[in-house]
């Protein structure tokens, strides 16, 4: 794939196909779903493009399922650096904030969370960190469930990071950035052949300083990840790879609504302590081994383990008040007031946890496709074999508003002072308030999965897909608090639960010609109610797992030689069982939520360096049985109904490009009552670059217009929302060789 063809690649599109394998398939392509929407110039073949996670790589036209790839010249060209960047190109992708015990990458995907459906190379990355992009190639984005290919989760979809791979050919590249607001950052990224055979990739970053204009907002990061490739060329491949990063940032809690909106304070409003951070230490290493028997046969076995460690001492805005001489007194009702802003101020809540989570996986896959007169056959048969372990220490502090404490006695809630709401001031934590141990909750979970996919091929124009896939998923938690079941006290001492389940997948397509695919497919997957191993409070019982199934129907059309694209696809995703948490505290699980939804989309190359997108997403989310009191008929929280990308960059000529972009995301709501509305909104980002051959220069402009938006929502203290970034120019010069 061409330079200029992976540059203008625009996150969102949706690649409408069934998969399926070709006869000759190189020994990593897979016999399942996914695509690259790609823009180019000068290619005229359409399709061919391959995804790399083995289980779902695949030609663009031969997919069941919508699959959008962000490649990494994208990523740079667009000033994205993080995850939650990236797949803000993504519609139907919304973010949410550090919720409750939970810190690093939350998101919501077509109406539902994906917190755990984060992989990295094909494994579950369910460790709580901020992830960045430097040691990635892409990011794969596949929509809907999908349990048949992960195994647990996947409601919404999956979001699959794919590592950098090492390669033959030397090569470096350098890179130096600066932001308006101070940040300043470097990357780099080596190839280095070892032999004719081997080679060495190293990538590496480092940041410090404020990432946007939110007030003390920093980043002081580093990362390594070096990746060995031995046997290139050959039978069998061996690939040896690590990651290690440090993150000492500051998560943003956000704003508390008031009135039914996130409270109008001004955007760059930050409350808590400059005592608040948030340490976080990432050690991945992964070791894979592939051979391949013939053109026809191949077996890959592959281990990942992934330890996080976070220690986080944050403080959020809690709940709207009046302070005064006896203290501070919530608003009642709640929320709600029609005093002046000057007159009330919030009580500020602590955060305090440190976090290990580990995990090690096994997967082993063989893949084999063979001819039996017309008919030909794509198979794909796997097992993965893990377990997950999870220890939070909970530590809170306890303090007192004007003299007057904030918290019952014995209580370990955490209610630490009191600021105005204006003007909150930004101190040290209060010295005289003891940082103090709370709840100790643990979590173990061994998962077992076998799983079984054929994609039959019924002369060159009909392919008909089926996959079963059977999990075991036992999981146990503890926490130290109640051990002793007090009546009333609705955590948990102890819990245990096995699930099995059986996922299943199927479709059918049509290509008429070589410029057009059809298809319909049908999948499932499953939730268990301690798939997190964090919902430790408020469960009476393990409850049942949550089930979901999807239909999808879509097309995908070539244009101009196969240099424009289009795709259209119509889904809907029923979750039954569907969780929630009542007004005691304890879960229930008799809900139903259904999200219909529409993929538009269109990219390509008008003319020789004119490369457009064009992606809308629609989701008529519902919350059809009610799920606790308050949610009967209501759009789940941070579900818009529209949201949509546009993007185009132009060369002027071979040296200088020019391009921008606008992403627009509907009305949201910041909890599933819907009392908290979050306006839409649209941002309007801009690029202009000066390309030589060893060398680039690029400025990137975020928010152009200065638009006030709240990028991501958290649904705790009755739904806060986190402003984005006010206007931001990104300075980058990409030495390459």
């Amino acid at each position: 794939m061409s330079s200029n063809r992976k540059i203008a690649c625009i996150a969102g599109i949706t690649a409408l196909a069934l998969n399926t394998a070709p006869a000759e398939a190189a020994p990593d392509a897979s016999a399942d779903d996914a695509t690259t929407i790609v823009v180019n110039g000068t290619q005229t073949t359409p399709g061919g493009t391959q995804v790399a996670t083995p289980r779902i790589a695949g030609d663009q036209h031969d997919i069941a399922q919508s699959v959008t790839v962000l490649d990494k010249e994208l990523l740079d060209a667009q000033g994205a650096t993080s995850l939650a960047d990236a797949l803000r190109n993504v519609p139907g992708i919304t973010l949410g904030g550090a919720e409750g015990g939970q810190i690093g990458n939350n998101i919501n995907l077509n109406g539902f969370t994906a917190r755990t459906d984060i992989f990295l190379d094909g494994f579950r990355d369910r460790g709580q960190y901020y992830r960045d992009t430097f040691a990635l190639e892409s990011v794969e984005v596949l929509m809907g469930p999908s349990s048949m290919l992960f195994g647990r989760g996947s409601t919404g979809g999956a979001i699959n990071q794919v590592p950098h791979q090492a390669k033959l050919k030397p090569s470096a590249q350098l890179s130096t950035s600066v932001n308006t607001n101070g940040m300043v950052r470097a990357t780099a990224g080596i190839d280095e052949p070892l032999s004719s055979t081997a080679a060495l990739r190293i990538d590496a970053m480092w940041q410090d300083g404020a990432p946007t204009t939110r007030k003390d907002m920093t980043d002081h990061d580093y990362g390594f990840a070096p990746t060995l490739k031995l046997g290139i060329g050959t039978p069998t491949v061996v690939t040896l790879s690590g990651l290690v990063q440090h993150n000492r940032d500051r998560p943003d809690y956000g704003v508390s609504p008031l009135n039914g909106a996130p409270v109008a304070v001004p955007r760059n409003t930050v409350y808590g302590y400059d005592t608040d951070r948030t340490i976080q230490d990432v050690t991945a290493g992964s070791a894979a081994i592939a051979h391949t028997f013939s053109p026809h046969l191949s077996l890959r076995n592959q281990v990942q383990y992934n330890a996080v460690t976070t220690d986080a001492i944050e403080t959020a805005a809690n709940t709207i008040g009046t302070i005064g001489a006896n203290g501070f007194t919530a608003l009642t009702p709640s929320a709600t007031s029609s005093l002046p802003l000057t007159s009330l101020g919030v009580r500020l809540q602590s955060h305090d946890r440190v976090i290990h989570d580990t995990s090690l996986f096994d997967q082993t896959e063989l893949k084999a496709d063979f001819a039996a007169g017309a008919l030909h056959h794509a198979i794909l048969v796997g097992s993965e074999l893990g377990r997950d372990t999870y220890r939070n220490q909970a530590y809170y502090r306890n303090g007192t508003c004007n003299g007057t404490p904030l918290n019952a006695t014995g209580a370990i809630t955490g209610y630490v002072g009191c600021v105005s709401l204006l003007d909150p001031g930004y101190g040290d934590s209060p010295a005289a308030v003891p940082e103090l141990p709370g709840n100790y909750a643990t979590g173990r979970a061994d998962t077992l999965g076998l799983y079984a996919n054929d994609t039959l091929a019924i002369g060159s124009q009909v392919k008909l897909v089926g996959g079963l896939r059977w999990d075991s998923y036992s999981a146990t938690i503890t926490n130290s608090i109640n051990l002793a079941n007090t009546k009333g006290n609705t955590t948990l001492p102890y819990a245990r639960q096995t699930v099995h389940y059986t996922s299943v997948r199927a479709g059918a397509i049509w290509q008429p010609a070589k410029t057009q695919s059809y298809y319909a497919s049908f999948s499932t997957s499953f939730d268990p109610a301690l798939e997190q191993l964090t919902s430790t409070t408020g469960l009476s019982a393990p409850l049942p797992p949550e089930t979901n199934h999807a239909f999808e129907a879509g097309g995908k059309w070539d244009f101009l030689h196969g240099r424009l694209h289009a795709s259209a696809a119509a889904f809907q995703i029923t979750q039954y069982n569907s969780r929630s948490q009542n007004s005691d505290n304890t879960y229930t699980a008799n809900g139903t939520v259904r999200v219909r939804g529409v993929r538009l989309g269109a990219d390509g190359a008008i003319t020789t360096g004119w490369q457009v997108y064009a992606a809308y997403n629609h989701l008529d989310a519902r919350i059809i049985q009610a799920i606790a009191v308050g949610t009967q008929g209501m759009v789940p929280l941070n579900t818009p109904r529209d949201s949509g990308t546009v993007w185009s960059t132009f060369d002027l000529d071979h040296h200088w490009q020019i391009g921008g972009g606008a992403t627009y995301v509907g009305k949201r709501y910041a909890n599933n009552t819907d009392t908290v509305a979050v306006g839409s909104y649209v941002r309007a980002d801009a690029t202009i670059a000066w390309r030589q051959p060893r060398y680039d220069l690029r400025v990137n402009v975020f928010n152009l217009t200065n638009a006030h938006y709240y990028d991501a929502l958290i649904a705790s203290d009755g739904g806060r929302s986190v402003p984005g970034t006010g206007r931001t120019a990104l300075f980058t010069f990409a030495w390459h060789m």
